[in-house]
């Protein structure tokens, strides 16, 4: 299953099964687990490791050195789940020793064309990176979690779970779960309701995350009162919950 015109070095760890095309390059200290396909001229580097069924279209960089000036060769990694789809000329970097060492992508997610994953990032479950959209250091992307083409995301900042990006959205501070994005700088634009309608949320968890999103994103309602009808809410919808959580958790401040 590996082209005769590919070159793996001895020292990778390629299960069986695995499809890797011609003039491809996997380095040593790379594992690749079965059902995994890799197409033409892909570069892969280790250390890492590439979970099962995975699909890497031509001219993909996977696994290079990250991009920071700081790095000096350390031995960080990069680790990849399961199911991913990782089209044309997406490149993927390993960690940095001061920012934990690993970048990590999950399962279940589609990476189109020209996407940029960069040093230090998790990327979560079933998420969507559209053409070109980019994450910069450190960022952290939640599950299901939809970036529209040319989105462009500053280090450190979080991707809540069920968001949603426009066309070009230049992302600085972070998104809330369940909110749509858009602008340069980004600035929420509501819920992401479809999203949340095509994955099962019910009516009234969804009115009860656009109640959140007005009273702590919009600002609607007295100050010393938003906190205590949210909790309330929280209290009864776990989804809400989850919303407070983020917004608690943040350091670089909330779209607004």
């Amino acid at each position: 299953m590996i082209h005769a015109q590919a070159i793996v070095d001895p020292g990778a760890k390629i299960a069986d099964d695995v499809e890797i095309g011609p003039f491809c390059v996997v380095g040593p200290d790379v594992t690749v687990a079965r059902g995994t396909r890799v197409g033409p001229h892909t570069v892969i580097r280790g250390p890492t490791s590439i979970g099962r069924d995975n699909t890497i279209y031509s001219f993909s960089s996977i696994g290079e050195a990250p991009q920071d000036l700081k790095y000096a060769g350390e031995p960080t990694r990069l680790e990849i789940g399961d199911r991913n789809t990782i089209r044309e000329y997406v490149t993927f970097n390993r960690g940095t020793a001061d920012g934990g060492g690993v970048t990590r992508i999950g399962d279940d997610n589609l990476f189109m064309a020209y996407t940029h994953v960069a040093h230090d990032c998790t990327v979560g479950n079933r998420t969507i990176f559209a053409n070109a959209a980019s994450l910069a250091g450190h960022v952290n992307v939640g599950d299901w979690a939809i970036l529209g083409g040319f989105t462009s995301v500053h280090q450190f900042c979080r991707i809540g779970p069920h968001s949603f990006t426009g066309l070009g959205t230049v992302v600085t501070r972070d998104i809330p779960p369940f909110v749509t994005a858009a602008g340069n700088h980004a600035r929420p634009y509501g819920l992401n309701k479809n999203g949340l309608r095509r994955r099962g949320f019910t009516p009234d968890a969804i009115r009860a995350l656009h109640r959140a999103y007005m009273l702590l994103i919009k600002g609607r309602g007295g100050e010393a009162d938003v906190r205590a009808e949210a909790e309330a809410l929280a209290d009864e919808y776990p989804e809400v919950r989850q919303f407070l959580d983020f917004l608690d958790a943040g350091r670089r401040g909330i779209i607004r």
